[in-house]
C-alpha cells in the first residue's frame, strides 16, 4: 500500500506543476484520496463485502466529489486532477500511468449486467468534461480531448476530439510519449473545423464577388440610362427642327 501511495505522489509531482511539497499533495489533492478510499472499497468489493465496498466509495465521493464503483479496476500511478465531478463505472478499467480531468465520466450505455464500461489502456490522457461511453476501448497513450464524446474503440497514440468522438490524429504525434495537459495538442486543428472555416471564407469571398458584380452593373445600368437619355434628347432636337 506503501508502495502505492509513493508512486502515486511521484505522479502527481510529474503531471502538476502546482504542485510544491509531498505535504501539500497527502492533505490537498483530492484525487489522490479518492483512489485511497478507492483501493479500500475495491478490497472489500473483492472479499465479498460488497456493502461495505459500496458505502467506502460513498463516503470518498462525499469527501473528494470523485465517484469511483468499488468494482471498477484503476492501474498504478493513476493521476486524477482537480477531479471534482469524475464517474467510474463498475466494470471499467483504468491503465497504469493514465490521466483523468475534472468531469470526465467512464460510464455505461445499457443495463445489462456484464461488461459494460470503457476500458483504458497505459499512459492515456482524458481531458475536463469528456465522456467515454460503453465497453469500449481506448488504447495506449491515446488522448481524449476536453468536452469529447467517445462511444467507438480508439486505436493506439490517436487523439480525439469533438461530439461524436473523432479522431484527428491517428498515431503518436510529433511530441511523442510526453505528458499532455489536457489532452491539448499544439499545432493540432480538428479537420472537420478547418473544413467548416474553409467553407466560410469561401462563402465570404462569394460575397464579395457578387458585390463587386451587383456595383459594376448598376454602373453600367446608369450608363444606359444616360445613353438613353442623350438619344431621346438628341431625337427631340431633331423633330422640334
Amino acid at each position: 500500500m506503501f508502495s502505492h501511495l509513493r508512486e502515486d505522489i511521484a505522479s502527481v509531482f510529474d503531471r502538476d506543476p502546482a504542485a510544491r511539497t509531498t505535504w501539500e499533495v497527502l492533505t490537498c489533492y483530492p484525487g489522490l484520496h479518492a483512489l485511497l478510499f478507492h483501493r479500500l472499497g475495491h478490497w472489500f468489493w473483492g472479499h465479498g463485502l460488497r456493502w461495505l465496498g459500496r458505502l467506502t466509495s460513498h463516503v470518498g465521493r462525499w469527501l473528494t466529489g470523485i465517484e469511483i464503483h468499488p468494482g471498477a479496476t484503476i492501474g498504478r500511478r493513476v493521476f486524477i486532477d482537480h477531479g471534482m465531478g469524475v464517474v467510474i463505472g463498475e466494470t471499467a478499467e483504468v491503465g497504469e500511468d493514465t490521466t483523468l480531468y475534472h468531469g470526465v465520466t467512464l460510464g455505461g450505455t445499457t443495463w445489462n449486467k456484464g461488461k459494460r464500461h470503457p476500458t483504458l489502456g497505459r499512459n492515456v490522457v482524458v481531458g475536463a468534461g469528456a465522456k467515454i461511453l460503453g465497453p469500449i476501448k481506448v488504447g495506449d497513450g491515446a488522448k481524449i480531448g476536453s468536452n469529447a464524446v467517445v462511444v467507438k474503440d480508439v486505436p493506439e497514440g490517436a487523439t480525439v476530439v469533438g461530439i461524436p468522438g473523432r479522431i484527428v490524429e491517428a498515431g503518436p504525434s510529433k511530441e511523442g510519449a510526453r505528458f499532455a495537459a489536457y489532452a491539448v495538442v499544439q499545432n493540432q486543428d480538428d479537420p472537420y473545423a478547418k473544413a467548416i472555416q474553409t467553407l466560410v471564407d469561401h462563402s465570404h469571398e462569394l460575397e464579395q464577388s457578387v458585390a463587386v458584380l451587383t456595383s459594376r452593373l448598376a454602373e453600367l445600368e446608369r450608363e444606359l440610362a444616360r445613353h438613353q437619355a442623350e438619344a431621346a434628347q438628341t431625337e427631340t432636337l431633331r423633330v422640334v427642327k
